[in-house]
């Protein structure tokens, strides 16, 4: 229990880190005498950090034994974000955030993976979920305290309180963890070999895909509060915790679906968002339809334990590197959705065009995992000629 508390501790951190300054973007632009799109800038390259610093980091650390692997990555992002709070302008805060985001992943990945090794079998699901709730709670409470602990004093104080937690985790980690936990893995060319299959890839994509629709609403939520619902300002935060409790719903459930369904239970959350984003433009339009709606897409997280659950399953000898880059994955999708998005609200069709912009993607990562189904099944066949 301790254990997964623990690392349920570093997602905690991540998250917090992670979108703290999307409250922020005024303070951090007032401090750095920038303009706020350029501040969407830093949240640009936490991004790419992840995206890079996810499969490098994971072959990098291939020799290391899960536990220390854990601990240099969470030390790593206690002095990314230490680094980000003594940012002293506005180019070193891009290289910092840069720096912090690149142990996110691989973090993500091996802590699933520790989680998965020390449960039941039955169990590796929900295992996988409790470890990224860290995350949604990160939503919930971590963010909005860090919002605000950066508005009344200065947004540097968020990333340092982001740094206290992240030397928490490790010291909890090393206290908690069993100092043997996990053995050296495979070389780097062996998980390299491992990798560069289409299952595992198919699994990414499905992610990079139909995990897009969420962050496409997620992104330009606020303004369609005010524009769409009609809400003040002062309503935002509530939509923000709205989403959040959906979060920490939908990462227990895909958990559970995991352990019950199998990879099916991947299909079952992306007919899941479809629909709930194709009904999001028509609930936007009062606050007691918007809040449950908001909820309902925070359940799309479901999808990420699942495909984090699935790749241990896919990704033989890789299992690090495979685990790793699917927050790669994920934070591919995280660019890829606004971008959409903005280009549909700037083409005109307006800030709830995003549900249904949303609801294609969920259906383009409902072919990819069409495609994955049918290198399934090829395999499994594949093995039994074999075996006859």
């Amino acid at each position: 229990m301790w254990v997964i508390f623990a690392l349920a501790m570093g997602g905690f951190a991540i998250g917090t880190s992670e979108f703290v300054v999307m409250g922020l973007i005024s303070e951090i632009a007032r401090g750095f005498g920038v303009s706020e799109p350029q501040v969407g800038h830093v949240v640009s390259a936490y991004a790419l950090g992840v995206v890079v610093g996810a499969p490098l980091l994971a072959i990098l650390g291939a020799r290391l034994r899960r536990r220390t692997l854990l601990l240099v990555l969470m030390g790593f992002y206690a002095l990314g974000n230490l680094a980000s709070a003594l940012s002293p302008n506005y180019q070193t805060m891009l290289l910092f955030r840069f720096i912090a985001g690149l142990p996110h992943g691989a973090y993500f990945g091996v802590a699933a993976l520790v989680a998965a090794h020390i449960s039941p079998p039955s169990q590796r699901g929900a295992a996988v979920g409790r470890v990224m709730l860290g995350l949604s709670v990160a939503l919930l409470i971590g963010n909005p305290l860090a919002t605000w602990l950066g508005q009344m004093l200065s947004w540097r104080y968020a990333f340092g309180l982001v740094s206290v937690i992240a030397i928490a985790t490790a010291l909890m980690t090393a206290r908690v963890l069993p100092s043997g936990m996990g053995a050296p893995r495979a070389d780097a060319l062996a998980e390299l070999r491992d990798f560069n299959r289409a299952p595992v890839w198919l699994s990414l994509g499905i992610g990079a895909i139909g995990f897009a629709g969420m962050f496409c609403v997620f992104s330009y939520l606020s303004p369609t509060l005010v524009q769409v619902t009609g809400m003040p300002r002062s309503f935002i935060p509530i939509g923000l915790i709205a989403f959040g409790i959906g979060g920490i719903l939908g990462t227990l459930a895909g958990g559970w679906l995991f352990d019950r369904y199998g990879f099916r239970a991947a299909a079952m959350v992306l007919v899941w968002s479809a629909l709930l984003l194709l009904v999001f433009p028509l609930a936007a339009h009062a606050w007691w339809t918007v809040l449950p709606a908001i909820v309902a897409v925070g359940t799309m997280g479901a999808l990420a334990p699942i495909l984090q659950s699935h790749l241990m399953d896919v990704a033989r000898s890789a299992q690090t590197l495979a685990a790793a880059s699917n927050h790669s994955a994920f934070n591919a999708a995280n660019a890829f959705g606004p971008w959409l998005g903005g280009m549909a609200i700037t083409a005109g069709y307006g800030w709830t065009s995003t549900g249904y912009v949303g609801a294609a993607t969920a259906v383009g990562g409902l072919l990819v995992y069409a495609l994955a189904r049918r290198e399934q099944r090829a395999q499994l066949a594949s093995d039994t000629v074999a075996a006859g």
